[in-house]
């Protein structure tokens, strides 16, 4: 039989922690996955003209002849999942990974070959669960047909492909208020948007972000102030910004942007807040400081920002923003960089453990980091990541409960502690009360 080529978008999917999964119940998983495939799988395939070309015990390879078609099928099935999960217990829900490429593939049959299947497949294998992971050559041809949000990964080596693919997360937008209708606007509501980063390197991303990260949480802790989520206002981010509109998308009355400039050993941040509803301009002010001063820096605008909001803020509630979960810089640059790689790749959650250990070797009371990596822990077990479960297993344990001792009231620590040991068999009421 003569092999042929042609141009073809490829949809990789497959279950995270199938592994754990099938050792669990496989009785039960196996039949979950056959009524998945029959009621949502195959019809949603179908109605966006896409040919399944082969299936495994977890996953499946499916062409399409139009790019579009399959970057809207992917999204449509990873919305539909959560309902589908509504009831069933956090370890045994099925959870799809899909990465789509656009590229030459070699026809043999039925089948399909080439690099244009293998980046597909390897993209996949970096999506994190419930998530669609896109190649460049896919971005390029959908990012201005769909209204999606593509959040730029950056280049990702993967294996036997010579060249870096840089990678998309794919997700919907923010939904607008219908034509017409006034958003629901809470006065004392606020989003921080990414800050630039102007330091002329972009390995300096990380820190940009952290700052933003960092100015959240202190806004957050004043009672209050309705502060939006990171998840929320980082859709934004690499985006040109129209003040008025992201105020009636996200139904805040104040936005906060500026910018993060870090140059040797001293930090430069600018910021500016502006009202939503009209576009003016609050407040605008530069904190300049060395490195030992960041702390200080952050706190800084936050207690400045909060201040125009609200001229009769308490002195009492900024000063909770103070309280440091470190004073170690080493420490906190390691956390910074890790808590980066958690949110841009689960294949990346082994490097931010290891980090995040070296940053708890500096500090063994740093609650963030003993958090975040008891999360890592629990994502490298559900992800089927782990060498070795039972080992990460205890050891996720531990740092959550060390996270727990020194958490006090810090959100995001109290938070991914709950998660890791919820996952590992702690009391479910317990931890549920702790993320309450």
């Amino acid at each position: 039989m003569t092999a042929t080529r042609h141009l073809a978008a490829i949809l990789a999917a497959d279950v995270a922690g199938y592994s754990r999964l099938m050792g669990a119940d496989e009785e039960g998983t196996l039949e979950r996955l056959k009524a998945l495939r029959h009621e949502l799988f195959d019809p949603k395939i179908a109605e966006h003209r896409g040919r399944i070309v082969k299936t495994t015990g977890d996953g499946m390879l499916v062409e399409f002849a139009s790019v579009v078609d399959a970057v809207r099928c992917a999204v449509a099935v990873q919305q539909t999942m959560p309902e589908r999960n509504t009831g069933i217990g956090a370890d045994s829900r099925i959870e799809l990974r899909i990465g789509i490429n656009l590229g030459d593939v070699i026809v043999e049959g039925d089948d399909l070959y080439g690099d244009g299947v293998n980046i597909a497949a390897r993209i996949e294998a970096l999506a994190d669960a419930g998530g669609v992971f896109v190649s460049n050559t896919v971005h390029d041809q959908v990012r201005d047909r769909l209204p999606f949000v593509f959040e730029d990964l950056g280049e990702q080596q993967v294996k036997n492909i010579e060249r870096p693919v840089r990678v998309y997360r794919v997700g919907p937008r923010p939904s607008r208020p219908p034509a017409g209708e006034t958003p629901a606007v809470q006065l004392t509501a606020a989003a921080v948007l990414p800050f630039q980063n102007m330091s002329g390197d972009p390995d300096q991303e990380y820190f940009a972000d952290g700052m933003v990260e960092e100015i959240i949480t202190a806004l957050s802790r004043i009672r209050w102030l309705f502060v939006i989520a990171r998840n929320s206002t980082f859709t934004y981010k690499g985006q040109a910004i129209d003040v008025k509109q992201v105020g009636g998308e996200l139904g805040v009355r104040y936005v906060l942007e500026g910018s993060v400039r870090k140059a040797g050993g001293r930090v430069r941040i600018t910021a500016q807040l502006l009202d939503a509803a009209t576009g003016a301009h609050l407040w605008a002010d530069r904190f300049d400081g060395a490195l030992d001063d960041v702390f200080d820096l952050q706190d800084k605008v936050a207690t400045s920002v909060a201040g125009v909001i609200e001229p009769a803020l308490q002195t009492a509630e900024t000063a909770r923003s103070a309280d440091r979960p470190t004073n170690d810089l080493t420490a906190y640059d390691l956390y910074l960089r890790a808590y980066a790689m958690t949110l841009s790749s689960s294949a990346l959650f082994p490097e931010a453990l290891r980090l995040l250990e070296q940053a708890i070797e500096r500090d063994p009371h740093y609650g963030p980091a003993l958090a975040r990596a008891a999360l890592c822990c629990f994502r490298l077990v559900t992800d089927g990541r782990s060498d070795d479960p039972a080992s990460d297993t205890r050891k996720g344990t531990d740092l959550a409960r060390r996270a727990l001792q020194v958490a006090r009231d810090d959100p995001g620590a109290l938070a991914d502690a709950a998660a890791a040991l919820a996952y590992f068999g702690e009391d479910i009421g317990a931890m549920m009360a702790l993320v309450d």
